[in-house]
Parts: C-alpha cells; structure tokens; sequence
C-alpha cells in the first residue's frame, strides 16, 4: 500500500504540474499508471476524478464572471447525460479489456495533438456541442479522459485566454463531481480511493504550485510535445 501510495503521489504531482502550465492533461497523465495500480478499472476511474475536482476547483472559482455559459451548458448537459450511462457500463466491462481500449485511446489522443489538432477549428454551434459533449461524456465515464473532445472545442469558441480558462475549469469541475457521484452509486468509491485520495491531495496541491511558478519560464509547446510522446508510449506499454 505505501509504494502505491508514492507512486499515486508523485505521479498526481506529475499530472497537475501538466494541467497548470497546459489547462488541461490531468487525467489524462494520471491515467496512465492508476489502472495499473488500483483494484478495479472502476476505482481508478473514481480516483482520477476525485483528484481532478482539487485541480479546478480554485481556478474555476476565480473565472466565475468569465463563463460564457451559452457555450457551456449544452455540451456539459450532454457529457453528464453520456458519462451517467458509460460509468454505469464500467462494472459490467471487463478490467483487462478497458486496459487494452485505454492503450489505444492514449495512442489516438497523443497523435491527434500531435499532428492535427491546431488544424481544427469548430464552431461553438449546437450540434457541435452536443457531439463533441458525446464523445467527451464516453471517454469520461470510461477511462476519466473527458478532456480532449471538450478542449478541441473550447480552444475555437473562446475569444480570449480566459474565456477558454473559465470554459474548461467550470467544466471539468462540476463534470467530475458528478461522476464522482455517479461512481459513489456505482461502488467504486471505496476505502481505498478515498485513503489514496486524501494522501495524493498535497502532491496536487504542490503540482499546481510549482506548475504556476514555471509557467512563464517554460517552452509550455515543448513541454506538450513531451507529454503526447509520454502518452503514446504509455499507451503502446499498456497494449502489452
């Protein structure tokens, strides 16, 4: 229990230091290694979110005025109707199998920011919402991974730097305490999360410091590059 505990902690540093300097990544990094790690894929999940909520909470408090909530509410709506069913869908799924998925998810994830997605730009019409809010809400309930769809498209319906702050926070915030809710009636909030959890919490905390302090200093395209390679390369480790 206390080597997985170290492990969960620094990587938990690891994964909010990321999501400080590129406003999202979190689960996406620590993903990586809590199936691996955890007793069921289900409570995995479950401990991804949980931290995940301490990596928004203050930003999104702080953006509170800056929410364009018309660009926001559908596609939050439709990833909470989708990520209900697909967590639901976690106990019924067999762990090895959602490791192999997982594996080729984090290989797709990490090409597309690599090659394609600062060549996609989306309007944030209603039918975009709802699709990109689909896809979101299934790699959300899954594998605790609902950034990518969201992020391609708040980066092209915010304005400014902040509007797309605000977007994000508010969205992985209050989508990750409802799932985290979803998961609690699932059974996969259990003793285990939660004590992890608790011991994992100051290495967010000191992610999102150190993560703030850099952030200026720091080639932020660089360190993006490094973290999709990291991705692939957990990914095709996770097929095997």
């Amino acid at each position: 229990m206390l080597q997985v505990a170290l492990i969960v902690f620094v990587f938990a540093t690891l994964a909010s230091f990321i999501q400080r300097v590129s406003g999202f990544g979190f689960g996406i990094a620590i993903m990586t290694v809590l199936p691996f790690l955890m007793p069921s894929f289900g409570e995995a999940t479950a401990l991804s979110g949980m931290l995940a909520i301490v990596t928004a909470l203050l930003p999104a408090m702080r953006m509170l005025g800056s929410v364009p909530w018309r660009k926001l509410i559908p596609i939050l709506l439709t990833f909470l109707a989708v990520s209900f069913v697909a967590v639901g869908m976690l106990g019924r799924v067999d762990s090895f199998a959602l490791k192999k998925v997982l594996g080729v998810v984090l290989i797709l994830v990490s090409l597309w920011f690599l090659f394609f997605s600062s060549k996609v730009h989306l309007p944030a019409s209603m039918s975009v919402q709802v699709s990109m809010g689909t896809l979101s809400g299934l790699m959300g309930g899954l594998f605790a991974m609902q950034g990518p769809p969201a992020v391609i498209y708040f980066i092209s319906a915010s304005k400014t730097k902040e509007e797309y702050i605000a977007l994000t926070q508010w969205y992985f915030l209050v989508g990750n305490i409802m799932m985290t809710f979803f998961r609690a009636g699932n059974g996969f909030v259990t003793p285990t999360v939660l004590k992890l959890w608790a011991l994992a919490v100051p290495g967010v905390l000191a992610g999102l410091w150190i993560g703030g302090k850099v952030y200026s200093r720091i080639d932020i395209g660089l360190l993006r590059k490094i973290v999709y390679a990291f991705l692939a390369l957990a990914g095709v480790i996770a097929l095997f």
